[in-house]
């Protein structure tokens, strides 16, 4: 009986040694030497503090800033636990809202949002992605006609000539992955702090 435990016994505790405890540390060091800065979370710091994920978007509302997509993404409600209520890119909850083309909700939804873009860019065509969620609900990126778009709003709000935001667009939006992957895309947090670092410059 022991003489066929054993050959088991030693299995399961060289696998689990193996997989359990050497491989993750091999690959945590590793991507602690290669890739430190996505290992920890591709944080973005402001005066050595940290402000934000490049991976993960914010909830910008201020005239003054580029806003990202909308998210769907919902969280406890302080006053009933037992209820949620949206909570713009909560990243404990990632989700999209899981609603239909034809949901009214989601209909409502979009119209309010193209109605409010429309009159702050009027005659502009209103870019998808800035009425649209991501499945995640957590897409820290617009695309750069998404910027473009609300170029004039942060323009008057900030007091700035226009065509310096959209230079300034142009050099945070980043090209397709090896020219390949992916679109070309802004990250929302990213161009405001370069936006506060421009106007701070002034």
């Amino acid at each position: 009986m022991l003489n066929s435990l054993r050959p088991a016994f030693v299995i399961v505790v060289l696998l689990t040694a193996l997989t359990g405890l050497a491989y993750p540390l091999a690959m945590t060091g590793a991507a602690q030497v290669l890739f430190p800065a996505q290992a920890n979370g591709s944080l973005i710091e402001k005066n050595g503090a940290v402000v934000g994920s490049a991976l993960i978007g914010q909830a910008f509302t201020s005239d003054r800033y580029f806003h990202g997509r909308p998210s769907a993404t919902t969280g406890a409600d302080p006053a009933d636990a037992s209820k949620t209520v949206p909570q713009p890119y909560n990243a404990a909850n990632s989700m999209g809202s899981n609603l239909g083309p034809t949901n009214p909700a989601l209909m409502d939804r979009v119209k309010a949002d193209m109605a409010a873009l429309k009159a702050e860019n009027p005659g502009a065509a209103v870019p998808v992605d800035l009425v649209t969620t991501s499945a995640s609900g957590l897409d820290p990126d617009i695309s750069p006609e998404a910027a473009l778009f609300q170029v004039p709003r942060i323009a008057k709000a900030r007091g700035l000539d226009e065509d310096v935001l959209r230079r300034l667009v142009a050099h945070e939006t980043s090209e397709r992955t090896f020219g390949l992957l992916g679109e070309p895309r802004v990250n929302v947090v990213a161009i405001n702090l370069a936006l506060d670092r421009f106007a701070g410059a002034k």
